[in-house]
């Protein structure tokens, strides 16, 4: 596995690298964050071992700037530091360090902290699986494309938004960001109980056919819930199921399945709602076009206060152009595979 270590020590760097190279590490290096941060978009190592002093880029602003980023996969961060009181290591985790090795460090320490990292990262297969379980749900509809691609980005970049408003800060950390992402694929999966003639049907639905699709909200809340019982505690399968009973919940309280209003709408269920209609407008359908971006933020819009968040429609807002190279992006790749 590739590791990165950062440190603008060339000689600490060099007896980093020797130790790693010798345990069977694949190596790169960098003298601060904003060089480290260039190496990992063109290498995407999994494994990072920074320095916490450093100039142009400290070690606490570097592990910001990567939760800030979006990579391929998780990046587990070592912060390397003679910061040892509480306060210091509060400010670490914060800034979403997974762990810490203290100076002056010693090498079994500095391996058996590496393992550690390569542990929690073979979890991220349940995370691939979850992925899979969700596109397999989505493709009995043939007409969806890239859209849990896209509504995962749009999720995240709504809660790295939301995250900065003051009465978000205590509710929004690193591992919220990284559940929602990991979890709003499955807002749909209860369509799997969907019978084909409503599900595929190639036009708009009749309102009997409307009550029955609606029940896929339910549908997937109970296999959720049946999976929490056997696993209580699972905060990935809480918000999946948040998510998946929720998301067309409206904040006027005319949504469905339970009516519920305002802040009784989780917030996951909040964001992947706008995430999720957002998407429906710009992709095209049997029985309509894509909207261009500025039609959808106009409906958007119009759904203030009553179909949407006010906080999480200004969020939409402040991210609007994220909103549009994400569509971009997966519209590209989704050609590619197409020609």
């Amino acid at each position: 596995m590739q590791v990165l270590i950062v440190d603008d020590s060339k000689l600490a760097l060099m007896a980093l690298k020797g130790l790693l190279t010798n345990a069977g590490y694949e190596v790169v290096t960098a003298m601060n964050g904003q060089e480290a941060l260039e190496v990992l978009k063109k290498n995407p190592a999994r494994l990072v071992i920074s320095d916490w002093e450093m100039p142009v880029m400290n070690g606490i602003e570097f592990c910001r700037a990567i939760r800030s980023e979006d990579f391929p996969g998780y990046v587990y961060f070592l912060l390397l530091t003679s910061h040892g009181t509480l306060d210091e290591m509060i400010q670490g985790l914060s800034a979403g360090a997974d762990d810490f090795i203290a100076k002056p460090y010693s090498p079994d320490e500095v391996l058996a902290r590496l393992r550690a990292g390569e542990r929690i990262l073979s979890l991220e297969t349940r995370d691939v699986a979850i992925f899979a379980l969700a596109k397999l749900a989505e493709s009995r509809d043939s007409d969806t494309g890239a859209h849990l691609e896209r509504v995962q980005h749009y999720c995240r970049a709504l809660s790295q938004q939301l995250a900065m408003i003051e009465q978000y800060r205590d509710i929004i950390d690193p591992e919220f960001v990284r559940l929602i992402f990991q979890t709003s694929p499955l807002h749909d999966i209860g369509k799997v109980g969907i019978p084909d003639a409503v599900l595929l049907k190639p036009g708009r639905l009749d309102p009997q056919e409307f009550e029955i699709m609606r029940t896929h909200t339910t549908i997937a809340a109970e296999t959720l819930d049946a999976a929490l019982k056997k696993f209580p505690g699972v905060s990935f399968l809480k918000m999946a199921r948040d998510i998946a009973l929720t998301h067309h919940e409206r904040f006027d309280g005319n949504g469905y399945p339970h009516r519920l209003n305002g802040h009784d709408i989780p917030l996951c269920g909040r964001i992947v709602a706008l995430a999720d209609v957002y998407d429906a407008l710009i992709s095209k359908r049997v029985y309509k076009q894509a909207f261009t971006h500025e039609a959808a933020k106009e409906e958007i819009l119009k759904g203030r206060k009553t179909h949407f968040d006010p906080d999480i429609v200004d969020s939409f807002l402040a991210r609007e152009e994220q909103f549009v190279n994400i569509r971009k992006r997966f519209s590209e790749e989704e050609d590619v595979q197409i020609g």
